[in-house]
This record gives C-alpha cells, sequence and structure tokens, in this order.
C-alpha cells in the first residue's frame, strides 16, 4: 500500500510538474507575470522566491498551479488584485535588496526595510529616484511601477498608507503597467497560446520518454507457447508447449506482439507456421492453422468485439531489446500515436454509452493501485505507465468542459467569433457549473473505486 501510494504521488507530481511548466514558459516567454508556481495545492509546505515568482510545494500532492497576474474572468483588476500586484512589486524591491547586499547590512526587513529603502531613493521634496543610490541598493534603476511604490510609500510615511492610496488612486501609471503584464488583458492569441502549452507539454512528454526508454530497453515476451488451450485451433494443428514460432506465412516472428498482431489481422485465412521445436525434438516444423473467429471483451474498454484467435498463451520468456535512437525515436512517435488514438476512441464511447463508465473510468485510488502494481514491474512499466497518463491528462484537458484548458480555450473561440468577451456573469455561470460537474466526476471515479474494491 505505502508503495502504491508513494508512487502514485510521484507519478502525480511529474505530470503536474510537465502541465504546468507548459503554462508558466510559455507565460513567462510573452511577458505575463507569474506569482506563483506550485505542485500540490495549499498549504504551502515549502518553497522559495526567485526573480518574480515563489515556487512552492502544497500540503495535497494531487494537483497543481500556474498563478498568473490578474483575476481569471474579471473584467477589471478589482481592489484585492491591486494591492496583490502592489505587494508583489514591494517584494521585487526587497528582493533585489537582498541580492546586492544591503538588506542584510541595514538589518531591516519586511515593511520597515521598504520604507527605508523608499527613504533613501526619493528623499526629494518631489519624490524623485536618485539613480546612484538606486543602483548601489538595488543593482538597478527601478522600473515605472517600483518608483511609483517608492514613490508613495516616502510621501506616506509607511507602507500600509502608501499601498491604502495606491489602491484607492487608482494610478493610471499603475493600471498601465499591471495591464501589460496581467494574463486577462493579453492578446487573444496569446492567451490561447498559454492555455494550450499545459495539455502540449503533456502529449509532447510522451514521445519523449518513450524514446528513452527505448533506448534503454524494454522487455519483450518471446513467441514461445506456453499452454495451449484445448479444443482450439492450435491444439487440432499440433502445437506444443515450448514451440517456438519463427515465421508466420513468411514473415519473421520475433516477439509475442508479432504473432499476435499476425493472427489478428489473418482475416480467418489459413497460415503456414514455422515452429521450432525444444532440443529432442524435431528442430524445425511447419504447419498449417485455421484462425477461428470469438467474440471478446476488450480490456481497455470493456466493449465487445470480434477477433481472431489459434488459441494460446505464452510461456513468459522475455528479452531486453534496445533500440538505436533514430528508432527510438521513430517508436516512440508511432506508440504515443497509437495510445493517443485509443484514448480519444475511449472518450467517445464512453460519451456514446457504447461502453460503460463504470467499467472505464478509475480515480485516484485505482491509480495508485495500477502505480503500485507497475512500480514492481520495473522502470520501463512505470514509464509506460506514466506515458499513458500523460496523455490521458493532456487530451482530457482539451475536452470544453469549463475549469478546464478546453474550456477556457472555448471562451476564447467564442470571444473570437463574437469580437468580445462573453459577459462576465455568463462566464461566472460556466465556471460554477464547471466546478459542480468536477466534483460529480470526482464523486463518482471514487465511489467506483470504492465498489471495485468491495466487489
Amino acid at each position: 500500500m505505502i508503495t502504491s501510494i508513494a508512487a502514485a504521488v510521484v507519478i502525480f507530481a511529474v505530470l503536474v510538474l510537465v502541465h504546468e511548466a507548459g503554462h508558466f514558459v510559455m507565460a513567462k516567454r510573452v511577458g505575463v507575470r507569474v506569482i506563483r508556481f506550485s505542485i500540490g495545492y495549499p498549504p504551502r509546505v515549502w518553497g522559495f522566491r526567485r526573480g518574480e515568482t515563489d515556487y512552492s510545494i502544497g500540503a495535497t500532492p494531487l494537483g497543481g498551479y500556474v498563478r498568473m497576474l490578474g483575476d481569471e474572468i474579471a473584467e477589471e483588476p478589482s481592489p484585492s488584485t491591486l494591492e496583490g500586484y502592489i505587494r508583489e512589486i514591494e517584494l521585487d524591491l526587497l528582493e533585489d535588496a537582498r541580492h546586492t547586499g544591503w538588506l542584510a547590512t541595514s538589518g531591516k526587513a519586511g515593511d520597515d526595510a521598504l520604507a527605508a529603502i523608499a527613504s533613501a531613493l526619493a528623499p526629494a521634496a518631489d519624490g524623485s529616484i536618485l539613480p546612484e543610490r538606486a543602483v548601489a541598493i538595488l543593482g538597478h534603476e527601478p522600473n515605472a511601477e517600483e518608483a511609483l511604490v517608492l514613490r508613495e510609500v516616502a510621501r506616506a510615511g509607511t507602507v500600509k498608507r502608501a499601498r491604502e492610496l495606491l489602491c484607492e488612486g487608482r494610478s493610471s501609471t499603475l493600471i498601465e503597467r499591471f495591464n501589460l503584464r496581467a494574463f486577462p488583458s493579453q492578446p487573444l492569441s496569446r492567451r490561447i497560446a498559454i492555455v494550450l502549452a499545459g495539455p502540449l507539454a503533456n502529449i509532447l512528454f510522451a514521445p519523449i520518454v518513450l524514446s528513452l526508454v527505448f533506448m534503454l530497453g524494454v522487455p519483450v515476451t518471446l513467441p514461445v507457447i506456453g499452454q495451449i488451450l484445448p479444443g482450439k485451433p492450435a491444439a487440432t494443428a499440433g502445437l506444443r508447449s515450448g514451440d517456438k514460432i519463427v515465421s508466420v506465412d513468411g514473415h519473421a516472428i520475433d516477439t509475442w506482439e508479432d504473432l499476435s498482431r499476425a493472427i489478428r489481422e489473418s482475416g480467418g485465412k489459413s497460415l503456414q507456421l514455422a515452429v521450432r521445436r525444444p532440443a529432442g525434438s524435431d528442430n524445425l516444423v511447419k504447419l498449417t492453422i485455421q484462425p477461428k473467429q470469438e467474440v471478446e471483451e476488450a480490456a481497455v474498454f470493456g466493449d465487445k468485439s470480434p477477433v481472431w484467435i489459434i488459441g494460446v498463451l505464452p510461456r513468459g520468456d522475455e528479452l531486453i531489446r534496445h533500440e538505436t535512437p533514430l528508432s527510438a525515436v521513430e517508436r516512440g512517435l508511432v506508440a504515443t500515436w497509437n495510445i493517443s488514438h485509443d484514448i480519444v476512441v475511449g472518450i467517445f464511447k464512453i460519451i456514446d454509452g457504447s461502453t460503460p463508465a463504470r467499467k472505464a473510468l478509475g480515480g485516484p485510488i485505482m491509480i495508485a493501485q495500477m502505480a503500485g502494481k507497475e512500480a514492481h514491474q520495473g522502470f520501463a512499466d512505470v514509464a509506460m505507465f506514466t506515458v499513458m497518463l500523460s496523455l490521458e491528462l493532456g487530451i482530457i484537458n482539451l475536452l470544453p468542459v469549463p475549469l478546464l484548458d478546453g474550456g477556457h480555450l472555448a471562451f476564447f473561440v467564442i470571444e473570437a467569433v463574437r469580437g468580445k468577451p462573453l459577459k462576465l456573469r455568463h462566464r461566472e455561470i460556466a465556471m460554477e457549473v464547471g466546478l459542480f460537474l468536477l466534483f460529480l466526476l470526482m464523486a463518482f471515479v471514487i465511489l467506483n473505486d470504492i465498489s471495485r474494491i468491495i466487489g
């Protein structure tokens, strides 16, 4: 149980890190101010501030977020948002003073240190900043919003009062600089790029990990017969336990997957098998086998479909296969496409009702159980499981559901068509509905997990 929980937490943390890093990197690239990058949700357990961003780890590990400047759906910055922005500017000034060593020399901290900086940099009656002192204390001349805060602190006498005056006055300089760095006031193309970067990061993460796994080596099952099911085509044709399938219709068979594919794609026509018998038997024999069609339930989606079988199970012989870098990248891309295709098909099957949601959906308990199982199998299995979850996270986040990235993208599409955003109240209602739906989904998958355990 401990292994399962630990494996699930680590895998989720990696996937959240990748997802949020996509948002973070794109936001930084287009000039949006990122206030916090968090793995896990509050309360904050540990973290540090670097530049203008606070990097933290929250006590609730299964999630994370990138908090950017600006209210998510508000049309104008609220007083609390503006106050938060001013506090961020204050932290920037203190961080700069710490880097130059002035903060340690002054022996002051917090508001007292900020008041001392303002007094030293804006001593004149008009509040003008002394550039030579600014370089000595901050390491650079303050930008427009920093200079505004320093002047107001010097005039008001206290940081608290200066903050109140700035919020009440809503200085045009402050609002202009806020809009320049805030997410909601960015051009539509930039907002789309920031939101889309998260799911794309999860999707692009998959072929990278798969390529690495294929280069390091993955275990493959050899085409050696273990169990022969009675009354099936393999028993009728004379296959024996221990036989190794060398070729099917002249095509070389290297793995059990190759054999399975050849049978599935046979269409029911007779197959010519070249079989190597164990030592002490006729070493190489040729057999003709007629596949039989049966209806099987798919392990992933729970729906039933006809398949061609011969009635054999593998003995379990394995070897580690390493790919060249070029081949590994090719296989990684192909595998990513195939897994993504299966996920999309699975989602549509759930939506149209052909696959029961109870069979297809699992929550944190099931994921923890699966993560623990894969952790005991080895690195390759854990990596493959992580890739599958990463693709699911990326694709599901693109669904047009409010609160998901796809919901935001849907709002942006509507904004592009209308030429203006939806009304604030309409967006608020959509967010409330999205939150309710996600709550219902989480409750359903958790209860579904519990029912599986009880069953």
